[in-house]
């Protein structure tokens, strides 16, 4: 006799939990390849942060560079970027708290099903998504880490593609369910295998 609830009885968390896909699920099945045009947008940090910021909330440029402690016009610029790379999207003008009217903008939720391999990125920059995390990371302070994992492996090429593969897997799940735990604290994070210097 199994002590599983009924579907109908589960909470949003553990259908997620369950509906976590296992080694066999293929995560590149629902990713398209990136444009030189995406790749290029979410080629710089302060790009990769200001996606972020609009994914939890919507964000006006003034706000946006409030939060990042960054030049209203240096930001603008890099908004216009993700929108034109269609990461970014206008939402609803609205009234302010001083009755003008705002522009927010909110993310389109699209770059994190672009398949992007790092050979097709500007060398220069393609750090920008941990650069971007460790600026995060640096706000938040030590106190905001939930969790981590430090770890050495011998690996071969095809073992990393492997253990990508199943680790995105996982996080697919988690994101394309996300709206259901809109309600509980935001948390970042990032999957970073790297070779070892020596």
């Amino acid at each position: 006799m199994s002590d599983q609830k009924p579907e109908e009885a589960q909470t949003p968390e553990e259908a997620a939990a369950r509906s976590v896909p296992g080694p066999s699920a293929d995560p590149d099945a629902k990713r398209r390849p990136a444009s030189v045009a995406e790749i290029k947008a979410l080629s710089h940090p302060l790009r990769v942060r200001i996606l972020r910021l609009c994914g939890d909330r919507e964000l006006t440029n003034k706000q946006l560079a409030d939060r990042l402690g960054e030049d209203a016009g240096t930001v603008y610029y890099h908004v216009r970027q993700l929108v034109a790379a269609g990461f970014l999207e206008p939402a609803p003008v609205r009234s302010g708290g001083s009755g003008a009217l705002e522009k927010p903008y909110r993310s389109t939720g699209r770059s994190w099903w672009l398949s992007m391999t790092l050979d097709q990125q500007d060398t220069s920059r393609n750090v920008a998504p941990v650069e971007a995390f460790q600026q995060e990371l640096a706000e938040a302070g030590p106190a905001s880490i939930a969790t981590f994992a430090r770890f050495s492996l011998h690996l071969s090429p095809e073992d990393v593609a492997e253990l990508d593969r199943r680790i995105v897997a996982v996080i697919d799940a988690y994101v394309e369910t996300d709206h259901e735990r809109s309600h509980l604290p935001a948390h970042g994070g990032i999957f970073v295998v790297h070779r070892s210097a020596d």
